[in-house]
């Protein structure tokens, strides 16, 4: 059952979500307001009334509720991206990941959320503002026993851990810090690089020959939903587009 200080998803008529914390206290949307005390005490997927009498849907956030819906300053990376990282390289329960380049730390939270209970996820990023908003952000995904957030230039200082699985690196100059994850890597860890644009993949790939990389793969991820109704099933005409490339490689 619900208590009262946790987080929830809220999915309405629509819908639409909304990460909202537990507390004795009114929820006002454009369809009325809610007293999210009565939800206290309740299972999830419960239903409950606003004062226009629209029905919400209480439920408990999934990992992808929280990467779509926590609190964010940079650009996040989306679901589509993140998915892909993980089928690529593999991580479960007990991987050991380092991520540069924490934003508001959307990717660590949910890479975090897939090695767990026994992996762990450190997080660099050199932003003081970024630091404290990621940190905020892994409180509220649950995952403070799990997520680690480092106030650190893995670029001039490097990365702390070694014999990681898995170096996620999002951010700029990711040529840079290939030389770093080289030395944190294990024997057959990856090494996975989000580029918004092409430039810094050739770069990525220069640094990652030089430093010994095989099974280099370089994949861009598109999306095109489905519009099903009965007798006029089309693909949609909004594509999730381009976002950026995805750089894998492997350490032997």
């Amino acid at each position: 059952m619900f208590s009262l200080g946790e987080y929830i998803i809220l999915l309405d008529e629509k819908d639409r979500k909304y990460l909202v914390k537990l507390e004795n206290r009114k929820f006002s949307t454009d369809l009325g307001i809610l007293d999210l005390g009565e939800i206290v005490g309740k299972e999830p997927g419960v239903r409950v009334r606003t004062h226009l009498n629209k029905e919400f849907i209480a439920l408990r956030p999934s990992r992808v509720d929280f990467l779509e819906k926590i609190r964010r300053a940079p650009q996040i990376i989306l679901t589509k991206d993140a998915a892909q990282i993980v089928g690529m390289t593999g991580i479960g329960p007990g991987s050991i990941v380092v991520d540069c380049g924490t934003g508001s730390g959307a990717l660590a939270i949910f890479l975090g959320s897939l090695v767990k209970p026994d992996g762990h996820v450190y997080s660099y990023e050199n932003r003081e503002e970024f630091v404290n908003l990621a940190r905020r952000n892994v409180e509220i995904a649950g995952l403070s026993e799990i997520v680690t957030v480092k106030l650190k230039d893995v670029i001039t200082d490097g990365i702390d851990e070694r014999g990681v699985d898995l170096v996620t690196i999002d951010m700029g100059g990711p040529e840079l810090v290939v030389p770093k994850a080289e030395e944190a890597l294990k024997v057959g860890g990856y090494i996975a690089i989000f580029s918004p644009c092409i430039e810094p993949v050739q770069k990525v790939y220069e640094a990652l020959r030089s430093n010994g990389f095989r099974e280099m793969k370089t994949v861009e991820c598109l999306v095109r939903n489905i519009e099903v109704r009965p007798g006029a099933t089309r693909p949609s005409t909004r594509v999730i587009g381009h976002t950026g490339y995805i750089t894998v490689a492997r350490k032997v």
